[in-house]
């Protein structure tokens, strides 16, 4: 309601609830900081576990921060924002997503302190974003380049990686496979490197342990050969990858056939079974003994496959035929009257294996594969979900130093480390701009804080060893020892992420901060308007926020 020359004006619907200036900044504000406060203990190598479980009862244990936020159904939309800001970090770089998420919820407590002290919303945005740009700059500076043919280095950053996680007792060997799979599937176009981590297939099956996880210079078909009569394993295989069925075609309309003696059935049958020949034959002609098909295989063309000695699948998934034409060298052809002998992929040996109670086809010894399987092994299907995310991180990181070959020291230091150069510049700048600076500085210590917090550590005599430390020139790499207490030189212990991670993280977590400092009016129908539950507005504006 609004009032004009003394007389009530009705704009909106009477049921529609409105909050605007203060209590709309800080009830989106409050939002997005439980938000940050949900993940802040899972932070680091000495982090906490936390267990989702959905309507349906399933049960989720992770400390993987894009999959924590992916899971819990939030309805306040500022806090919405914080996880479109998780996803945006884990599909731009893959890891870091805590970080992010934990950046911005302090850079919006930072802010809340600034507005009551009557600091313009405009003012902190503007003093932000030129701190953000002096962190950027800062961070460019302490990068170290990454030299992709040094695997110790690279160790070091999949290792830093994977330390966090539930799978941590077997990092190494995940770390190799990490760094075989992307090295594998490094590709240069027009002189930029393509690390592209969707070549790399992840396939899991309970049994074994972790220890038993391997790599796969092929791909895995999780199909089992369609007739008992077909050889279960070749060596030296041409493969034919098919994009079109190998059955006969059924009329768009109902037909009428009319037969009057018994060979006018047989004749009928035979040339069905003839069509189906046919096919067959184009199919040998090539000289494939192996096939995959994206469509299906009538029982007669298997029939006529089997006595070729040819290997066959029918129904593969599409992303698993390209990722075999990548592996194997051949081509997915859609029109049989098209195929060539020059189609045909090739590989060492496709061989059908039996793996718990389940078959699966496995193509392997590819030459020079561009798409390559990680098989994943461990006896709970918990801790196989918890290896799939961690080997997801693992395989992000190293993609991110093939493409960008950029690292920084971890263990909070070059968070550190930007702190103390964007305090250092706020100075330069005076006026109110000063003030907004200074938080986003003392915003960046969020990051070493909670890991101390995370390992039991002395929050106040660790962050003064940090400053300490980081006061001198040689000591930019001093980052929180979770092991022991103080500090130490994270690049010498091998604590290392790629520079893009952390420079994503800065960027995502100001523009979230940005766009809800912005927001000074919202406007929110309750039930019965479009897309509203039976529990009024989306996210509620009351003060006992329903996250």
């Amino acid at each position: 309601m609004a009032y004009y020359g003394g007389q009530p004006v009705i704009v909106l619907r009477e049921d529609t609830q409105r909050s605007r200036g203060r209590d709309a900044r800080k009830s989106n504000m409050v939002a997005a900081q439980i938000i940050a406060e949900v993940l802040k203990t899972t932070l680091g190598p000495r982090g906490m576990d936390k267990m989702l479980i959905d309507s349906l009862g399933d049960i989720t244990i992770t400390s993987d921060g894009a999959t924590i936020l992916d899971e819990i159904d939030v309805q306040h939309p500022a806090a919405k924002m914080m996880i479109e800001v998780s996803k945006t970090q884990d599909k731009e770089v893959g890891d870091g997503t805590t970080s992010a998420v934990l950046l911005a919820g302090e850079l919006l407590k930072k802010a809340g302190e600034l507005l009551e002290d009557k600091i313009h919303p405009s003012i902190i945005i503007s003093g932000y974003q030129k701190a953000a740009e002096k962190a950027l700059e800062t961070l460019e500076g302490v990068s170290k380049d990454v030299d992709l043919d040094d695997r110790d280095t690279l160790m070091k950053l999949s290792n830093t990686s994977i330390r966090s996680k539930a799978v941590s007792s077997v990092r190494d060997h995940l770390s190799g496979i990490v760094i075989d799979a992307i090295k594998q599937v490094i590709e240069e176009r027009d002189g930029t490197v393509i690390a592209d981590v969707d070549n790399v297939q992840i396939v899991k099956k309970e049994g074994e342990g972790l220890r038993d996880t391997q790599l796969v210079k092929g791909i895995i078909v999780d199909k089992e050969v369609v007739h008992a009569g077909m050889p279960k394993k070749i060596k030296k295989a041409k493969i034919m990858l098919l994009d079109t069925p190998l059955e006969v075609k059924k009329t768009e309309f109902d037909a009428e056939i009319k037969i009057t003696s018994p060979d006018s059935i047989k004749a009928f049958l035979d040339q069905e079974s003839d069509m189906l020949k046919r096919k067959v034959d184009q199919v040998m002609e090539t000289g494939a003994n192996v096939l995959f098909c994206q469509k299906g295989i009538d029982d007669v063309a298997q029939h006529y496959l089997a006595k070729a000695g040819v290997l066959s699948a029918r129904r593969v998934k599409k992303s698993d035929m390209e990722k075999l034409a990548k592996a194997t060298g051949g081509k997915v052809v859609n029109n049989l009257a098209d195929l060539k002998k020059s189609d045909l992929g090739v590989c060492g040996v496709v061989e059908e294996k039996k793996v718990g109670n389940d078959k699966m086809i496995f193509v392997e010894e590819c030459k020079d594969p561009k798409a390559v399987a990680i098989f994943i092994r461990a006896g709970l299907e918990r801790m196989i979900d918890e290896a799939e995310r961690s080997l997801n991180d693992a395989l992000y990181v190293i993609s991110d130093v093939a493409e960008t070959p950029k690292m920084v020291a971890g263990g909070g230091s070059v968070e550190m480390e930007m702190s103390k150069a964007v305090r250092g510049y706020a100075a330069q700048v005076g006026g109110r701009e000063q003030l907004a600076i200074e938080a986003f500085a003392d915003a960046l210590e969020i990051i070493p804080r909670t890991l101390a917090e995370n390992a039991g550590l002395d929050i106040l005599d660790t962050m003064v060893a940090m400053k300490t430390a980081h006061a001198k020139k040689e000591g930019a790499h001093m980052g929180v020892n979770v092991y022991d207490e103080g500090v130490i030189d994270m690049m010498g212990e091998g604590v290392v992420e790629p520079t893009v991670v952390k420079e994503q993280a800065i960027k995502s977590g100001i523009e979230v901060t940005s766009m809800i400092l912005r927001i000074d009016d919202v406007v929110a129908a309750k039930s019965g308007g479009p897309d509203m539950g039976a529990g009024g507005p989306p996210g509620g504006m009351d003060e006992d926020m329903d996250i």
